[in-house]
């Protein structure tokens, strides 16, 4: 028999958040406690919690995973959080929040991430609804080295106050280095959220918070983390593409040991590289310094600024305050005159492949003290690849599929930061490789294995479609599958050819199509691929197929989308209008899905 005195709670597999399950059975504690005491309830009434909505729209996962620990804080302090993807909120169910936090990143030129842009289409449409009893505080993620820094946060922000929401504070605008600043931002958003009071918090009778959208249930191990990367083992290192080629695509291989890292298809792994040597040497000549010296900043642990040039800060590009500080210490240099606000594009073209060692040439004169230049300079972030192996196929390690960047520009040679460092300077067994797992905000395969899919990644894009083939394989998934891949030339640019050819003979990859661009006069993408068998295709998307691309942001992935809504129109028989409603539907459905960079 139940126990009459026993305090219920939530079973673990009803359908709600930890967060709601969390506030849910303190609710009834706060019910029951009495009553099961021989107190009758009345005489100690729980105080309801006060409702937020945290909504995120989220490309590779940061704003997603800040979003989750807004809502974790916040359930601690007495809230009732619920995490939404964007896309998933309708505007007009704004209206009944009084308290709402956006966290978004920023994709492509200022554009929303691939989560959120259904909902800015409906928010920045004539007729979204007025918001005059909803409070709102706006969280940006971006790139300082985009044009449009956080242009997705301002756009949501200056919307939101135009329909009458109540702004509680400045929106953040974190740089990649986000942590400082969004803890500084979250820290004082409490007091404001707190003070809030409105219509909104009133529930409907008998509703419960909308379920958000699903995580991952397998969530990397908390001892390892952007801010404390386990030191992992790279155990092959192999060029993907023949001597004769003009790229070094390699394929890595790295051990996991005892991390206890786990990860599922679809998601990244963080690396943290290190700079190169060289370049590190030419800056300290340019600098005039040994590179013996210590640092004196307590942030960053480097016994020396060698160390801390090597392991801690951007040298590959100068961020502006540090061209604004050598020109001003370099009076008359080529930057000074282009330093004035109208001459703002002459100075992004002048800088545009330049680093920190060709500002320091051209500013004749400007000297730094070790803690000078630690304060003009970036922090050192992880990079960020994507998984391209199953870890039911290859368990204990995780594969990246990682192109060498190597170029000449302005008379000196230019190398990727961490692709030149795995190339160049991991050596295979010894080098500590920190890592750490970035779990996808839905980038997965159908967890139906009996789904179509349809994946298009040339060149490295093929990171995690091989990992996905790698899963479906070894879930015996009897959906089918199909491929667009492209790169320059099919005798040396072909990757994994000796894993796909063999897939499509024996019929588990249903189609693979191919697009070498260099092989004829005329350039072929894999976009090209995609209209020439626009019948087909749309076929598949009629039969349920998820459509996913993965790759170069600012050209493939645009061009992939045109392509996608040209097949929709033609072959679907629809007009421009109508085949991008279509197209909007399955990025809201998760049957389109971008892993791009």
């Amino acid at each position: 028999m139940p126990n009459p005195t026993a305090i219920p709670t939530l079973p673990e597999n009803a359908p709600f958040t930890p967060e709601q399950r969390a506030w849910l059975n303190g609710f009834l504690a706060g019910i029951f406690h009495d009553r099961v005491q021989g107190v009758p309830a009345a005489t100690a009434p729980a105080a309801p919690a006060r409702p937020l909505l945290v909504a995120y729209g989220s490309q590779s996962g940061s704003a997603a995973g800040l979003a989750k620990r807004i809502a974790k804080d916040a359930a601690a302090r007495g809230f009732a959080p619920t995490v939404r993807e964007l896309n998933s909120v309708p505007p007009a169910a704004l209206a009944s929040e009084a308290r709402v936090v956006v966290v978004t990143s920023t994709w492509g030129d200022g554009d929303a991430p691939d989560n959120a842009t259904a909902f800015w289409s409906a928010l920045s449409a004539p007729d979204a609804p007025a918001l005059p009893s909803t409070a709102f505080a706006v969280l940006g993620l971006g790139d300082r080295n985009y044009t449009d820094f956080c242009g997705a946060a301002r756009k949501f922000d200056e919307r939101l106050a135009a329909l009458g929401a109540q702004r509680l504070l400045p929106r953040a605008e974190c740089d990649v280095d986000y942590e400082a600043t969004a803890k500084t931002w979250i820290d004082s958003l409490w007091p404001l959220l707190s003070a809030v009071e409105g219509t909104a918090d009133a529930p409907t009778p008998g509703a419960l918070p909308a379920a958000p959208a699903p995580c991952s249930p397998l969530p990397a191990s908390p001892a390892w983390s952007r801010t404390h990367p386990f030191p992992a083992r790279l155990k092959t290192n192999r060029r993907l593409n023949s001597p004769a080629s003009t790229k070094d695509t390699r394929h890595l291989e790295i051990a996991l040991g005892d991390s206890g890292l786990i990860y599922e298809a679809g998601d990244a792994l963080g690396v943290a590289p290190r700079n190169c040597p060289a370049l590190v040497e030419e800056l300290l000549a340019a600098l005039e310094l040994s590179g013996e010296e210590p640092l004196g900043i307590p942030d960053v642990p480097a016994p020396s600024l060698h160390a801390a040039l090597l392991e801690s800060f951007v040298i590959t590009q100068a961020p502006p305050a540090f061209v604004r500080e050598a020109s001003a210490r370099s009076p008359g240099s080529v930057l000074e005159s282009m330093l004035a606000p109208e001459r703002k594009a002459d100075l992004d073209k002048w800088l545009f492949g330049r680093d920190v060692v060709d500002v320091l040439r051209a500013c004749p004169g400007a000297r730094f003290s070790p803690a000078e230049i630690a304060g003009v300079l970036r922090k050192l972030q992880p990079r960020l690849y994507s998984i391209s192996s199953s870890p039911k196929a290859h368990p204990g390690e995780v594969h990246l599929t990682v192109g060498a960047v190597r170029f000449e520009a302005h008379g000196r040679a230019r190398r990727g930061v961490a692709s030149c460092w795995f190339a160049d300077r991991v050596v295979v067994g010894e080098t500590p490789v920190p890592v750490f797992v970035q779990a996808s905000h839905g980038f997965r395969p159908p967890s139906d294995g009996n789904v179509p899919i349809i994946m298009v990644g040339p060149g490295t894009g093929i990171a995690p479609f091989r990992a996905f083939l790698e899963e479906r394989r070894a879930t015996a998934a009897g959906g089918r599958n199909w491929l667009f891949f492209g790169d320059q030339r099919r005798d040396d640019d072909f990757l994994y050819s000796e894993e796909l050819v063999p897939m499509r003979d024996d019929g588990f990859l249903t189609r693979l199509d191919l697009a070498f661009s260099r092989d004829q006069e005329a350039k072929v993408y894999v976009q090209h691929r995609m209209e020439e068998n626009a019948a087909e295709l749309w076929r598949w998307l009629e039969e349920g197929a998820h459509f996913y691309v993965c790759g170069d942001a600012k050209r493939m992935a645009k061009d992939v989308d045109a392509a996608l809504h040209a097949v929709v129109a033609k072959a679907g028989g629809r007009s421009p209008e109508a085949a991008a409603e279509y197209v909007a539907a399955l990025k809201t459905a998760k049957r389109y899905q971008r892993d791009v960079y």
